[in-house]
């Protein structure tokens, strides 16, 4: 498969959402098509990784396989985010199997050459010869971890492994606008109720979504429908990301405590939620009370790994005991939720496989964002 057999159904997807078709099962049953999406979808672009929580002391460094691709994401001894291909420069040895800190260097396992946390090669030993631990052909400055262009934003790591996408505060100024009452406000990462990872046997795509819109949601989730309904929903289509949003907002944790609100919020997230769907496979939930953000991990054409991370608005609210309750019920709520879309999304996995099945239809009125991210990820494979 290439992407000239694709672009005829491709350009299907695009156009307006009345008389557009939806994306061809091949882009979710094929390894493949999976493969053509991680060359021009994940390496190309910007593309979520995790948190920063997963590295959350100087000195701390987290392996990561992204699609294939070996990654080391690590919090330097100055406290800033970085993101290295995980492999020594010598023998292209993994440095790093499981997550550590680093009081000192990362020492490659194979033949000890060391690297302090900024990447810079730091020691080879006896790489001219025994106890000779210097070589003309060996340049420091030149033989340093691979670098990965890297972004955070609200806590969410993004990294982009070719190099040569936009810049990144080019890439989320669109949502940065859209959450612009969050976006600068601390995040306080919950101290027990975390979050909580799904494994969901369907592609990547079928659960970001899935996620876009709430024309789900009575059939769907009919607890979170009995205070949000569907009727207080609204959709948002904006540069990179689609979504949508409610009105109504009103979990009702526990009958005489809430959960401390972000400070200096306008009075429309009294009772207001929205649920932004980055492309390609982040989305991100925010709350008068609190904000969450789900990675999506593509794993193979039909297996995904959702990792949800639950931040609060203030210290008190993530650590304190009072409020220990309130936390372990707002992410089992969440948890619930969430795990109401597998068999959704698991069974439009199954269903790509309908011989006639040509990617179905939308309706302009509730898929709109859907069909956005549709045409997004078209365009990328050259629709």
């Amino acid at each position: 498969m290439d992407l000239s057999t694709l672009k005829p159904m491709l350009d299907k997807v695009n156009g307006p959402v009345k008389g557009a078709k939806g994306l061809p099962s091949v882009l979710y049953t094929s390894q493949d098509a999976f493969d053509l999406e991680r060359e021009h979808i994940f390496k190309r672009g910007w593309a979520c990784i995790g948190f920063g929580q997963d590295v959350p002391e100087p000195g701390d460094a987290k392996p990561i396989d992204f699609m294939g691709m070996p990654l080391l994401l690590l919090r330097d001894h100055e406290g800033q985010i970085k993101v290295f291909e995980n492999v020594c420069r010598h023998r292209g040895m993994i440095l790093v199997e499981e997550p550590k800190n680093f009081g000192g260097v990362i020492r490659c396992p194979y033949h000890s050459w060391c690297y302090s946390m900024d990447g810079k090669l730091r020691a080879t030993p006896h790489v001219g010869g025994p106890g000779i631990n210097k070589s003309d052909a060996i340049d420091p400055t030149k033989t340093g971890l691979t670098p990965i262009a890297t972004g955070v934003f609200m806590d969410v790591v993004f990294v982009n492994v070719s190099g040569d996408a936009e810049d990144f505060d080019n890439f989320i100024a669109p949502l940065r606008k859209q959450l612009a009452d969050f976006a600068d406000k601390p995040l306080y990462p919950a101290s027990d109720s975390k979050g909580f990872t799904l494994d969901i046997q369907a592609n990547w795509k079928l659960i970001l979504e899935n996620n876009c819109e709430s024309y789900h949601l009575p059939w769907v989730h009919p607890g979170l429908n009995s205070y949000s309904r569907l009727e207080d929903h609204y959709c948002f289509i904006e540069q990179g990301f689609s979504g949508q949003g409610t009105l109504v907002y009103n979990p009702g944790l526990h009958p005489e405590i809430d959960l401390p609100d972000f400070a200096d919020l306008p009075s429309k997230w009294d009772k207001s939620a929205e649920y932004p769907s980055v492309y390609p496979n982040v989305f991100f939930a925010v709350h008068r009370d609190h904000f969450w953000a789900a990675h999506l991990d593509p794993k193979a054409h039909d297996r995904t790994t959702e990792r949800v991370m639950l931040y609060y608005a203030s210290e008190e609210a993530a650590e304190s005991a009072d409020f220990a309750p309130l936390r372990a019920e707002n992410a089992r709520l969440w948890k619930e939720v969430l795990s109401e879309d597998i068999f959704v999304t698991q069974g439009m996995q199954r269903g790509r496989g309908a011989v006639s099945f040509d990617g179905g239809v939308f309706s302009p009125e509730m898929d709109s964002p859907t069909h956005a991210f549709h045409a997004w990820v078209a365009q990328r494979l050259g629709g």
